[in-house]
């Protein structure tokens, strides 16, 4: 049962970061934005090293605000070059156009990079401990417990934001029907720039909180993480915030129980097979509403 109780913290912690690129992703390069955002976080933590500044929560602001903005500029940039050009071509050009942009990011990070795996040392060390005296102690981290409260918090300010801001709203307006949004003056090439940085931006928070976390990172990870990203957010439910969120909890919990109890080499497997199950008996996603057609 302690073992049992280990692995729901590890898959909560994991399904967390999941559901946090859930949420901003809007593309299939996200994944990838979310591993520049991760790489530019190593790279402050070494500089800041370098610089002499030593103490951790100073630390991690001033990472968290350089990886946001570059990642932000990152996320810009594939929006005006992948994006807007193609915006009134047919609707498989968008989506060739992030794959190879996706493709892109990966050559490029591993051109700058290296292909070998990049390691962080434990930044924020120590946690609290559970239960102990069974056969297994059951300790939640630090890091833990900061992903979680990051993630619960970001999860509440962009809900309240997409609900019930003036930028929600034009927002949700463009994803309905950009043509009636720009026709009652939403300025649609604006609004879908400010949602890429807006995005980039939480896939930075991710890739610093995936860093911290396990410590290491690649230029194939972005790949990898934003696959089971875009899985979550159908598993939830397409334009649901709280859906994607849940739909993370979802494939992190999986992953954790299926690598606890049967062979690690199959918990992609399992992930997608549920992602199976769901697409034929619920389409729509587990919050997610199915779309009506109005004639």
């Amino acid at each position: 049962m302690e073992y049992f109780f280990q692995q729901l913290i590890n898959g909560l912690t994991l399904g967390s970061i999941y559901g946090l690129i859930a949420i901003g992703m809007i593309n299939f390069a996200h994944g990838d934005i979310f591993m520049v955002g991760a790489f530019i976080s190593l790279m402050s933590f070494l500089v800041l090293g370098i610089a002499g500044v030593t103490w951790v929560p100073l630390a991690l602001i001033i990472v968290l605000i350089i990886a946001m903005v570059f990642t932000a500029v990152y996320g810009w940039t594939v929006e005006r070059l992948a994006y807007r050009p193609l915006r009134g071509s047919f609707r498989l050009a968008p989506l060739i156009s992030a794959l190879g942009m996706s493709i892109f990011l990966q050559n490029y990070v591993q051109l700058l990079q290296g292909a070998r795996n990049k390691a962080l040392p434990p930044v924020i060390r120590g946690g609290f401990t559970l239960t102990e005296g069974g056969e297994f102690d059951v300790t939640v981290s630090y890091v833990q417990i900061i992903i979680l409260l990051i993630t619960l918090v970001l999860l509440v300010v962009f809900t309240l934001l997409i609900a019930r801001t003036s930028l929600g709203r034009q927002q949700r307006s463009c994803e309905q029907d950009k043509l009636m949004a720009s026709l009652v003056g939403v300025n649609v090439d604006r609004t879908i720039s400010i949602t890429f940085v807006m995005g980039a931006s939480l896939a930075a928070v991710a890739g610093l909180m995936y860093l911290v976390r396990y410590g290491v990172i690649d230029f194939f990870e972005g790949f990898i993480v934003g696959v089971k990203a875009f899985t979550a957010a159908v598993l939830g439910g397409i334009g649901s915030l709280p859906g994607a969120m849940l739909g993370g909890l979802m494939i992190g919990m999986i992953e954790a129980y299926w690598s606890g109890y049967f062979p690690v080499e199959y918990k992609d497997v399992a992930v997608f097979a549920i992602l199976v199950l769901v697409l034929i008996f619920r389409p729509s996603g587990v919050l997610g509403r199915p779309e009506i057609e109005k004639v």
